[in-house]
């Protein structure tokens, strides 16, 4: 509701925005000093939310058990939801009704930008599982040498569709679509690259980042929910400085807490080098064993431990979690604002009680692209190792070229053997 300041005679008349689907009722609730726990309605909706999140979790723990081309194919199936909802926001019928197979041409470019991105991202493990079959071997090493110029093409078919499509009096539409899939698609591959990448660096730096931004979101619902009473920001009127304190400490004690639980299972720490779905075994390395950490004497003599056995990766998770409770929710602001830009409540409806899928990905997105900068910088040690070297080997060279670097590298360290002699 809000004033209508434009009509004379002083009268403070009351009308409804029109096109506006936001429950304005919050805010007065909020900036009042109201607790969120008093009004009975909320508990309907809190009940539909925890139903609905307990059957996410459980899938979400069933497929990171799955192993990691299952996760992977459900970043497929999240980011489809998420480009489906954001190809609808913008979408007129009247417009649509005159353009027949004007939306396939999005889908086009989707399907284009999906094939170059994980092209790129998984080709060299889909060249370490076919490694021992010569003739699948061959098949993949010229879909990768053609990949750029096959992925470049398809978008060159798209972008004449595009132009052949062009209608009289429609040309404003049909370039702001154009543009608003391009969006779309930065917004989307960007953040799945990263969070694909981090899936086969090891299913831990996928899953921690993943459930700190779920644990946040959580708790910051729960202590708002109870104990809210402080606006935190005017475009989400329902959160409060009550519910992202409160989360923020959770969050950062939970990423100590599930990074030590994590840490102890190689089926999580692992690497992914190929596209099978066998179990993992390797050496966890030094991030994943256990180190003793002496408290200062200067600790107070009722604290009741004097030494703690800790992961190393603790520590960074630790960063994680303080970016996950300051940082992450402002993906979470930026899309409420981009909503009340758009006037509608939620992107989609595909989860009771939670909206779109886009509504749930909101700080993930942000979440994903610093837990993978995060991983290389600080964790990923920089120098050449040998597996790097073979990987380059095997990606860019021909089984021809292999086998004559193989045949110079044996002549070589015979010389050099000899020659010390």
């Amino acid at each position: 509701m809000q004033r209508d300041s434009g009509s004379g005679g002083g009268g403070g008349r009351l009308r409804r925005r029109r096109g506006s689907n936001e429950v304005q009722a919050d805010v007065a609730k909020t900036n009042g000093g109201n607790l969120l726990v008093n009004d009975r309605n909320k508990y309907k909706s809190m009940l539909i939310r925890t139903y609905s999140s307990v059957w996410m979790i459980g899938g979400f723990v069933f497929v990171i058990y799955m192993g990691h081309l299952y996760i992977w194919a459900m970043v497929v199936v999240i980011q489809i939801f998420m480009a489906r909802e954001l190809f609808s926001l913008l979408r007129k019928a009247h417009e649509d009704k005159q353009l027949p197979g004007f939306r396939h041409l999005n889908w086009h470019f989707f399907f284009t930008a999906m094939l170059f991105v994980y092209g790129r991202i998984l080709s060299q493990r889909l060249v370490n599982t076919v490694t021992t079959d010569k003739f699948l071997y061959k098949l993949v090493s010229k879909f990768i040498k053609y990949h750029m110029v096959t992925c470049y093409f398809l978008y060159i078919a798209g972008f004449m569709w595009f132009i052949l499509s062009l209608k009289k009096k429609l040309y404003k539409y049909q370039f702001g679509q154009y543009a608003w899939t391009h969006m779309i698609l930065i917004v989307v591959f960007t953040q799945s690259s990263f969070t694909v990448a981090n899936i086969f660096e090891g299913i831990f730096w996928f899953l921690l980042p993943a459930s700190l931004i779920v644990i946040n979101d959580i708790a910051a619902y729960f202590f708002g929910f109870f104990f809210g009473k402080t606006p935190l920001i005017k475009l989400s009127p329902k959160k409060t400085w009550e519910g992202f304190i409160g989360a923020s400490v959770t969050t950062i004690i939970s990423a100590f807490v599930l990074a030590n639980f994590m840490g102890r299972f190689q089926w999580l720490t692992c690497p992914r080098k190929d596209l099978s779905t066998g179990w993992l075994h390797c050496d966890p390395g030094p991030l994943y064993k256990p180190e003793t950490f002496i408290f200062p004497e200067s600790f107070p003599q009722w604290f009741p431990w004097k030494e703690m056995s800790i992961y190393p990766v603790q520590l960074h998770a630790l960063a994680l979690g303080l970016f996950a409770s300051i940082i992450a929710p402002f993906g979470g602001f930026f899309a409420s604002g981009f909503k009340r830009a758009f006037k509608i409540k939620d992107f989609g409806d595909s989860i009771p009680g939670h909206g779109g899928m886009t509504d749930r990905m909101d700080c993930q997105m942000v979440m994903a692209v610093f837990a993978y900068i995060y991983h290389q910088s600080f964790v990923v040690q920089q120098s050449l190792s040998i597996e790097m070297i073979l990987d380059q080997i095997l990606m860019n060279l021909s089984f021809e070229e292999q086998r004559t670097l193989y045949m110079r590298l044996g002549q070589y360290i015979q010389e050099r053997q000899f020659g010390e002699s």
